[in-house]
């Protein structure tokens, strides 16, 4: 009993969350490395993209809660998400008219694109902070809990009882039906063999006939969309803060780059191998090491590696040994 309390106990505070954050992750990589295999730069506003689409979903999740409007035990913030992913697309298609388009018209660097998109980010996080201030703002509603740590308990009769909360549950089956949808749309459809093409080889894909600003644009809208579904989620499993969501880029860089920057499977094994990395490097064993041991050898300490306060510096060790080990990450991406 004691090992299966070991277990539930492990679930409940490393493999449950660290399967929704990497799932939060896997999205956010994704809209990374789809901007990098098309447009061949590291978007660095990325972050404080996701940030303004899950800005707007939420203002349209308060409207929707004043009028009384839910679809309980769901979180409202469901039916706003397309409003969300609407604004957000119109935001980043309006930045590349303005700014990207005149660089990739004049063939700059690619640092020059990396330089801009730093002045991006600054201009979004502004933004989002004047609409909707600085400080946390909670908007989920709904259901709570799939499951409840003391119904567990009582039901098994076990010392430890396990939780698992509907922002959880929501984050993954979502993940999962967006992952599968946009390798359908990039496997399957016409647009996305176009993009593929593009991707691979752009010359050719010129001298193919495809529309180079068709390619673009379709990139951005689904850039958009991923980064507001992937900050609503985390949104919802945490809260949302503008801040927080620029210290996600680190992170969110780490899981492209470790599974290959420009491979959409790369993106999301990335995402999973930095969130198990970051939740169980910085988790307090000692309660679960003392359910294994004697009584007498279980430890007096923490048995923390690492404290919560340092998690992302994990994601830095992790970008920066792969940097150095293999650039082009566990799926071979383009070396960065």
């Amino acid at each position: 009993m004691d090992v299966l309390s070991a277990f539930i106990l492990l679930s409940n505070f490393v493999l449950v969350p660290a399967i929704a954050y990497g799932s939060q992750l896997a999205l956010g990589a994704l809209g990374v490395t789809l901007i990098y295999g098309i447009l061949r730069f590291s978007n660095f506003a990325h972050g404080d993209t996701m940030a303004f689409g899950a800005m707007v979903t939420i203002l349209f999740t308060w409207w929707f809660q004043s009028m009384g409007i839910s679809i309980a035990p769901l979180p409202t913030a469901l039916l706003a998400l397309p409003f969300g992913i609407a604004a957000c697309a119109a935001l980043v298609l309006i930045t590349d008219r303005f700014v990207y388009r005149f660089y990739r018209k004049t063939k700059a660097a690619p640092v020059i694109f990396v330089i801009a998109s730093v002045g991006v980010m600054f201009i979004m996080n502004g933004i989002v902070r004047f609409i909707i201030g600085p400080n946390d703002q909670r908007f989920a509603d709904g259901a709570r809990f799939i499951l409840k740590a003391r119904d567990f308990k009582k039901d098994l009769g076990l010392n430890e009882g396990l939780t698992i909360k509907v922002s959880q549950g929501i984050t993954v089956v979502t993940a999962i039906f967006v992952v599968v949808a946009l390798f359908w749309f990039l496997n399957r459809t016409r647009t996305g063999k176009s993009m593929r093409a593009y991707s691979d080889n752009e010359d050719l894909a010129l001298l193919s006939g495809i529309n180079p600003d068709r390619v673009v644009m379709v990139a951005w809208i689904l850039a958009a969309a991923l980064a507001t579904i992937a900050g609503t989620l985390y949104g919802l499993d945490k809260s949302f803060k503008p801040f927080t969501y620029f210290q996600l880029l680190l992170p969110i860089f780490a899981s492209a780059v470790v599974g290959g920057m420009g491979s959409p499977l790369g993106a999301i094994a990335g995402g999973f191998v930095v969130a198990f990395s970051e939740i169980m490097v910085t988790y307090a064993y000692k309660k679960f090491i003392a359910y294994l041991v004697p009584e007498s050898w279980a430890p007096d300490t923490l048995v923390q590696l690492l404290s919560t306060d340092y998690k992302f510096a994990v994601s830095f060790v992790i970008l920066l040994l792969v940097l150095l080990l293999r650039p082009t990450g566990i799926f071979k991406g383009k070396s960065v």
